[in-house]
């Protein structure tokens, strides 16, 4: 029997992609009186982008320095460690700045998130994987700037960087000072502005995307809701007993990510009503595949295959997916029924969940209770797989080669 650590089960949230997502056809009508600060312009986010940062690294490429840039970034992983050398004047007061927490960060609730996702991390692996993860394939924006942009050539080596953030975000020391989340954040924030340097440049995104330049502010939004917000959604659906201060705290810890990946404060919701409240707005009507996100979905129900593939195997994964998401989305990503699992898991994974929690005292053959058990053991896995120490978040040399 394997035991599963708290280290693996924080190691679990790792499916969730980096904040690169899909922006909204309907008009922008969010007040900012339900963001952190409670007030702002009330800007459409889908006109803005990160200008500070995207200035900073056009000019690394235009310099032929992201080979430097890269090298002098590698060594820098954790919160308090001084910049290496090797950096221009200008980037470096940028990375400076952009590494500080905002000062609307609050200590006691980052260490309440911590108590929250040692309690469910393990479903926390599950989640980030199959219901964030798999979301991006039917988030239109995020889907193609993925497929077209670096990433969408080596989908393994994207997984692991972007399994770095769940991890991150999770682990016990995130936001102190030996932790590295401040670290992975400011270097995700850079491959975004790389990303915007780079893929307009990509006629294959620039004939498909509606849009002049990826990753908007409301894109990233979209993102950002498809890790907390459906996480609690999920959460709650299941009914799995929630501590409102340790709940608020996850929130919080996400709220905090999304302002140092430099989300602008006045779209980061304050609290879960005004979450949802946004999600209705900008995440849920605009879920629908893209014929980018059908071969990514594609790419990700074959992430079991390292592992066991009873439990992890396509047909098992997408009917994890069809649960998690629903009937459309797996039918518009083209994954196919399963006889036995479909079924299985809309009639035994309620009680389940309220066993595990010690809500239910019997009620379900262990024999269900066990796989259910074991199937979130094997997405710990996976993902801790997927984790390969050291990872080193770098500036891509260019787009998709297989669609310039």
């Amino acid at each position: 029997m394997v035991v599963v650590t708290r280290r693996h089960v924080l190691k679990a949230g790792a499916g969730a992609g980096a904040l690169i997502a899909a922006g909204s056809a309907t008009p922008w009508t969010w007040s900012p009186a339900g963001s952190v600060p409670g007030h702002g312009t009330g800007a459409d986010p889908k006109l803005a982008w990160d200008p500070v940062p995207d200035d900073l690294v056009a000019d690394v490429y235009r310099r032929g320095d992201v080979a430097k840039v890269n090298a002098a970034l590698r060594a820098w992983t954790r919160n308090d460690q001084p910049l290496p050398a090797g950096l221009s004047g200008d980037l470096r007061d940028f990375v400076e700045q952009a590494r500080r927490l905002p000062s609307w960060a609050d200590r006691g609730k980052l260490a309440d998130a911590v108590t929250f996702n040692q309690k469910r991390g393990t479903y926390l692996g599950a989640l980030y994987g199959f219901a964030s993860g798999m979301m991006s394939a039917v988030i239109p924006n995020e889907a193609r700037t993925v497929y077209y942009s670096h990433g969408g050539a080596a989908m393994k080596d994207r997984i692991s960087k972007t399994a770095k953030l769940g991890y991150d975000i999770g682990s016990l020391n995130a936001y102190a000072p030996s932790g590295e989340m401040a670290v992975t954040c400011v270097k995700t924030r850079l491959i975004h502005s790389a990303v915007r340097h780079l893929l307009p440049r990509s006629g294959h995104w620039a004939s498909v995307s509606g849009q002049t330049k990826p990753i908007t502010q409301a894109d990233m939004m979209v993102t950002w809701h498809s890790l907390p917000t459906t996480v609690m959604r999920m959460l709650r659906r299941w009914k799995v007993p929630l501590n409102p201060a340790e709940s608020g705290g996850f929130l919080h810890s996400w709220q905090v990510a999304g302002h140092m990946l430099g989300i602008d404060d006045q779209y980061i919701p304050a609290t879960w009503d005004s979450a949802e409240t946004q999600a209705a707005q900008v995440l849920d009507p605009i879920l629908a595949a893209t014929p980018e996100g059908v071969k990514i979905a594609d790419m990700l129900l074959d992430l079991g295959m390292q592992l066991d593939l009873t439990l992890l195997s396509r047909g098992v994964l997408g009917a994890l997916t069809r649960f998690m998401l629903g009937d459309r989305i797996a039918n518009d990503l083209r994954i196919p029924r399963e006889p036995v699992w479909d079924p299985l898991l809309n009639a035994a994974w309620g009680p389940y969940v309220l066993v595990r929690e010690g809500v239910l005292q019997a009620g379900m053959p262990k024999e269900a209770y066990w796989t259910f058990d074991e199937m979130l053991r094997q997405f710990v896995l996976l993902y801790v797989s997927e984790l390969r120490m050291p990872i080193s978040i770098e500036l891509p040399s260019g787009n998709n080669p297989h669609y310039k």
